[in-house]
């Protein structure tokens, strides 16, 4: 989380209202990089979990994977966000 401070001063070079545009912007961008890989990851592990199951229990991803699948995601991204939210406040700074 400090990364983001350092890379955001070095960009902004001294003016706040720059720093904290790009620590917002840092932090967004980062959040939604690791937002698609681990949802990817999730995706396909899911995936994988059905075609193992699929030989034991006949299911249907479409029907009997949903809600599994949306529980995933919205879970992730309550993590993601929270995440997110810690690392702005943490290195947003307040104009004197």
């Amino acid at each position: 989380m400090e990364r983001i401070g350092i890379a955001a001063s070095k960009v902004a070079k001294g003016n706040v209202f720059l720093y904290n545009f790009f620590v917002v912007l840092i932090s967004f961008l980062f959040s939604l990089f690791i937002f698609f890989m681990a949802g990817s990851a999730i995706i396909l592990a899911l995936i994988v979990i059905n075609r193992v199951v699929a030989g034991i229990i006949p299911t249907n991803l479409d029907k009997g994977w949903t809600l599994v699948t949306l529980v995933c995601m919205i879970s992730l991204t309550i993590v993601v966000v929270v995440f997110n939210l810690f690392a702005i406040l943490k290195n947003i700074k307040l104009p004197k």
